[in-house]
């Protein structure tokens, strides 16, 4: 019963990652965005614990490495590229342009799809990334919703076509740049070794304890600036 456990726990911890994502798409296009944008949040929970406990359990697999590609193409993939996408028809329309640029919200999965491909085969990425990872990605979009539920304000800047469409442009360049960023898996408690990884987490605790989800973008830049200053001072370079 126990090896049964060991081996079948973290496939179906992802497996609630894909379902999360599932409802998130439903939500989604009935114009529910901040359900949709929750869901994006509980897949990333799903996400780290299936990870967990694949290392905890020494349960690592082919299939739930698969398994775990697949669950996130549609929770960080197709998911944030729904919530785009109604983000542009709340938009502002522009004449004969944005029946096609709304389409652009799509190039997010495709993009998702190949960074995802890319970490699969990229024996460079076991202990950090090359690329900005999908989750993170989509935490970035799932919080614009959510932004806008809490400064009704900001909702000029973000509900205009060509603020998203740059957004998914940059997002996309990200997810399958050759940008080295670190991987927030401890594999010790040395704080030196981990002292980047620290300070992210604290950063991330004060800017979200105070300015909730509107710091979530902050803390995604945060992230990529720590982890090219990690790569400065450890004098790293990308593998290959």
């Amino acid at each position: 019963m126990k090896k049964r456990v060991k081996k079948h726990l973290p496939n179906a911890i992802t497996c609630a990652n894909l379902f999360s994502g599932c409802i998130g798409i439903v939500f989604a296009f009935q114009d529910n965005l901040i359900i949709a944008a929750y869901a994006i949040f509980l897949s990333s929970i799903f996400d780290f614990f299936d990870g967990l406990a694949s290392r905890v359990l020494n349960s690592y697999s082919f299939i739930g490495k698969d398994l775990d590609s697949l669950a996130d193409m549609v929770s960080f993939g197709v998911l944030p590229s729904v919530i785009i996408y109604e983000l542009f028809l709340k938009s502002h329309q522009i004449d004969n342009i944005s029946h096609f640029l709304n389409f652009v919200a799509f190039l997010i999965p495709v993009f998702s799809a190949l960074r995802l491909a890319k970490f699969n085969n990229d024996t460079r990425q076991s202990d950090s990334f090359i690329g900005l990872p999908t989750p993170a990605n989509a935490i970035l979009i799932a919080s614009l919703p959510l932004i806008m539920q809490q400064y009704q304000g900001l909702d000029i800047y973000i509900l205009n076509p060509y603020v998203l469409t740059v957004l998914v442009v940059v997002m996309c360049v990200l997810l399958v740049s050759e940008i080295p960023l670190m991987s927030l898996k401890f594999k010790n408690r040395d704080f030196n070794k981990n002292i980047f990884r620290y300070l992210l987490l604290l950063f991330s605790a004060i800017l979200i304890l105070f300015f909730k989800f509107v710091a979530v973008p902050v803390v995604i830049f945060i992230y990529i600036t720590l982890s090219l200053i990690q790569l400065k001072f450890t004098n790293d370079k990308v593998p290959g």
